[in-house]
């Protein structure tokens, strides 16, 4: 017999799922710069999501609407709480604010462009108003941050609603970040910084430290528009049932509340990863913040973070939201992440598809670059196009699911109208198991 026969059998090599190739290549890099890691986007992680519901259609118990024949309304009122002019849109489905800056002037004329055509509003960001994007928006939101980057008392005249941003679902607690390459002379100009400087913006508002100090800085910008405009305050999903109700006490019209699968311009993968909640647990939670109030409807509520379909539009006002908000599937529609650039994220290290190092400036789709040849490669016009084309086919799909469930408003979808896949889902989204009518932590059960 050979000694090679007599061999013992070698056990297969295993990775370890604690420390797994993206985490000993990030441990690598660390130790190779000394920096964190900066990116872009929303949370990667897997984490309990929409997907994890699912709609109960009619049938015998529910009578469903005919799809041809029996209207299906998708319009809502935002603002209603103390604004003389409330805003009234077509479908429940807005654009976030993304900055310019972070996007370019022709990324942001587009948003302007799609949103104005499907009947919706877009927001500003940080940085402030661009005319290109005043111009070519029917109801623009003006986003009023903690920087006070590029903020305009004549601007705030001119917006339709203010946002106040307390913060954000990618990174709640902390600030933005636009790096050097990107501080253009317009961008300098606007923000008033040096050109080719990294900038930081603030995670707290300079002039005010709690929610009394909100209330009194809501009244200041109702003073300065006149008590005209909607006053929005967006927070990000942390502790959704106080900082709603703290929002609503403040005196907010509406509140937007933005989970961590949210986008960010920049900031640090590990606060991306590891801060705030996922937006499925932060719905119910801010819904029956307003139903203790006396106030679910009368203050309207926006959730972000993660909408991608017209099923995930009707889930959330299902739990609960009047309207969503989009932002990274915005980009998407534009054209961010192309496979048609597939050469040239190559180049960059990526691949169409992964593409996060949006503070780079060097986006060959032109959407998150302030590189004049870059930038020039993003037709407003078209890319404005597909916004809308896409706004369309969202509302289509949840008009679709509506009628489905035999409701004629998208409103009237309810957390009857949902079951749960998975324990988590039903417990964040307080709906019944499938084949149940259970959920963990259900009042009454004792479990």
């Amino acid at each position: 017999m050979k000694d090679d026969d007599r061999r013992i059998p070698r056990t297969l090599p295993i990775q370890s799922a604690t420390f797994s190739n993206p985490i000993n290549a990030e441990i690598r890099r660390a130790a190779a710069t000394g920096i964190y890691d900066i990116r872009g986007g929303g949370a990667k992680r897997r984490v309990p999501h929409f997907d994890d519901l699912l709609f109960l259609g009619a049938s015998v118990s529910r009578y469903p609407l005919e799809g041809y024949r029996e209207k299906c309304d998708t319009s809502v009122t935002l603002g209603t709480r103390f604004a003389k002019k409330p805003i009234k849109l077509d479908i429940p489905i807005t654009i976030a604010g993304m900055s310019f800056g972070a996007l370019s002037a022709q990324a942001k004329e587009a948003l302007g462009r799609g949103a104005s055509e499907a009947g919706t509003s877009t927001t500003t960001g940080d940085g402030g108003m661009t005319p290109e994007e005043r111009g070519h928006s029917k109801t623009l939101v003006y986003q009023y941050l903690p920087s006070r980057y590029g903020m305009n008392p004549d601007d705030l005249r001119r917006a339709d609603a203010i946002e106040i941003v307390v913060g954000q679902g990618a990174k709640p607690g902390g600030g933005g970040m636009l790096l050097g390459q990107k501080i253009s002379d317009r961008v300098a100009e606007m923000r008033t910084l040096p050109k080719g400087i990294d900038q930081r913006s603030a995670c707290r508002h300079p002039d005010w430290t709690g929610p009394d100090d909100l209330e009194i800085k809501i009244l200041e910008l109702r003073e300065i528009t006149g008590w005209q405009v909607p006053i929005y305050v967006k927070v990000g999903g942390t502790r959704p049932y106080y900082d709603v109700a703290l929002a609503v006490k403040a005196g907010a019209d509406v509140v937007v509340l933005d989970g961590m699968q949210g986008g960010t311009a920049a900031t640090q993968d590990v606060f991306i990863e590891h801060v705030g909640l996922p937006t499925l647990a932060c719905i119910r939670p801010a819904v029956r913040a307003l139903q203790d109030l006396g106030v679910h409807r009368e203050v309207q509520l926006i959730v972000s973070g993660g909408i991608r379909t017209g099923a995930d539009v009707a889930k959330a006002l299902a739990l609960g939201a009047d309207a969503v908000s989009i932002g990274t599937a915005a980009m998407i529609a534009l054209g961010d992440n192309d496979p048609k650039y597939e050469a040239e994220y190559n180049a960059l290290g990526t691949t169409a598809g992964a593409y996060d190092d949006w503070h780079e400036g060097r986006d060959p789709a032109g959407i998150t670059t302030q590189d004049p040849e870059l930038a020039a490669r993003l037709d407003p016009v078209e890319a404005g196009r597909r916004l809308r084309n896409y706004l369309k086919v969202m509302t289509l799909e949840a008009q679709t699911i509506a009628r489905a469930c035999g409701h004629n408003h998208l409103h009237n979808l309810e957390p009857e109208d949902l079951c749960a896949l998975t324990m988590e889902a039903a417990a964040m989204a307080q709906i019944p198991l499938a084949g149940t009518d259970w959920y963990p932590g259900k009042p009454g059960t004792g479990y």
